[in-house]
């Protein structure tokens, strides 16, 4: 799903648009794995009581589950949904929350610096922590960004708008060294 158009200023484009890292679904994929599991064995056991209480037993055991694949699960696939990272020509935006929505835009203009840092599992997985300075007191930080190296190029490259990052080592010719006075 593209960002909004309507979100952007005029002549605005939008360079890269990103969710949260898939990983940060690992543990509501485990709590969707361990209550079904649960709830199907907890039904097998309130199946050998005596009437009426299996009946209740299994009610009550629905409704655990329920509200725990509603907590564990749903909310927060929801809310890797509707979490936006987005870097366009002129700023930096994020944008989360199901029912309360909240949402920072960060002009490139006001960006001191930018860095990235990822561990081993950030590493495996290809995503990582962008910090990005401003005018702010402390660093802003966006945790779980897909290829955040890649991510950290693009900013530092729009930041310090030099043509030769565009271009392979290769490609760039280097002057000749001058030889005596």
């Amino acid at each position: 799903m593209a960002y909004p158009k309507d979100q952007l200023s005029t002549g605005e484009q939008v360079i890269l648009h990103r969710h949260p890292h898939f990983k940060m679904l690992l543990m509501p994929i485990f709590a969707f794995v361990i209550a079904v599991a649960a709830g199907i064995w907890g039904v097998l056991l309130a199946a050998k009581f005596s009437p009426p209480w299996d009946l209740v037993a299994g009610i009550a055991i629905g409704i655990i589950v329920v509200l725990v694949l509603v907590l564990r699960v749903f909310a927060p696939f929801i809310r890797w949904r509707t979490t936006h990272f987005v870097v366009t020509t002129d700023r930096v935006i994020v944008r989360e929350g199901i029912i309360t929505r909240s949402g920072i835009d960060i002009p490139m203009r006001r960006i001191h610096s930018v860095r990235f840092e990822h561990g081993l599992l950030d590493r495996i997985f290809g995503c990582g922590t962008l910090y990005i300075e401003s005018a702010s007191e402390e660093p802003l930080r966006f945790d779980d960004i897909p290829g955040v190296e890649k991510v950290h190029t693009y900013i530092y490259r729009h930041l310090n708008d030099n043509p030769y990052d565009d271009y392979d080592e290769q490609e760039f010719e280097q002057p000749e060294p001058r030889r005596g006075w």
